[in-house]
């Protein structure tokens, strides 16, 4: 059972998370489909993805020297900026700077934005799940991982919007535009996240008989649930808007809160795995 500063950590990176992941996704998703008026979603999240940026790396702090002082202890935290943890607090401060900049700006600095988030979720291979193991090959895996799950949650917002407002055409073109990439997306996601488990835990006797290991697979068994949400939506909500049936875009709004709840557990059991429990030996 994690300490307090382990629970708090758990917590501050599971916004970490959600910020980062969301403010990209919805710049990509801005950019791929021309969706309008995400600026204040995207510069939420990152808002928060930025707070949670700064009380992680606090928190770093205060586990080195166990009480609360240690989050604005000047040597403390100097010690830390020398580590990957202050070079991911580099690149996440940078990266979602330039969201929030890009924000301010037309079309080109949605662009901006989107360099930005590039920039933030990079930040993640330099810390994630892989600090260990500098392997090329695994960061680019790592990064095709975080760029597909960014795209994954970065649509459900503005498709959520759309279905809410009973916005028939919109809601199916946007649908149908999304699963096209997606048939590209799904299978990138479950590729790079099977070979970076593969990696990372290395033997099967590791997978089942650590923490880690049932973690990994806890967290792949609500993956695929979502994923199952998703083929849903696809073959059966889409094709139904498609013809004109308002009660698939009910539907497809439920659908999509309930993917909302299952995002919130992926990324809780991500937050888990990266901050508290340690790679199978």
């Amino acid at each position: 059972m994690p300490d307090i500063w382990g629970l708090a950590t758990i917590v501050a990176t599971f916004f970490l998370y959600l910020g980062v992941l969301t403010s990209a996704g919805t710049i990509f998703v801005a950019l791929l489909f021309q969706v309008q008026n995400i600026r204040r979603i995207a510069a939420g999240f990152a808002l928060v993805g930025l707070a949670a940026t700064c009380l992680a790396f606090s928190l770093g702090g205060a586990a080195l020297t166990g009480d609360v002082a240690g989050m604005v202890d000047a040597e403390m935290l100097g010690l830390l900026w020398t580590t990957q943890g202050g070079t991911a607090l580099a690149w996440r401060l940078a990266g979602l700077s330039l969201v929030i900049l890009g924000l301010i700006g037309g079309r080109l600095g949605l662009w901006v934005s989107g360099i930005g988030g590039f920039f933030a979720l990079w930040s993640f291979v330099t810390i994630g799940h892989v600090p260990d193991r500098d392997i090329f090959s695994l960061n680019v895996l790592l990064m095709i991982h975080l760029v597909a799950a960014a795209l994954w949650i970065g649509i459900l917002t503005p498709l959520r919007r759309l279905a809410a407002g009973a916005r028939l055409s919109e809601t199916a073109l946007l649908g149908q535009r999304f699963g096209r990439l997606a048939s590209i997306v799904v299978p990138l996601l479950i590729l790079a996240g099977l070979v970076m488990s593969y990696v990372l835990v290395g033997s099967v006797v590791a997978l089942i008989g650590t923490g880690y290991g049932q973690a990994l697979i806890l967290k792949v068994a609500i993956v695929a649930f979502l994923l199952g949400l998703a083929a849903i939506n696809k073959m059966r909500l889409v094709p139904r808007m498609l013809v004109g049936d308002e009660r698939a875009v009910r539907h497809l709004s439920l659908s999509i809160t309930l993917e909302w709840l299952v995002v919130g557990a992926i990324l809780s059991m991500t937050a888990i795995l990266t901050s508290v429990l340690s790679l199978p030996q």
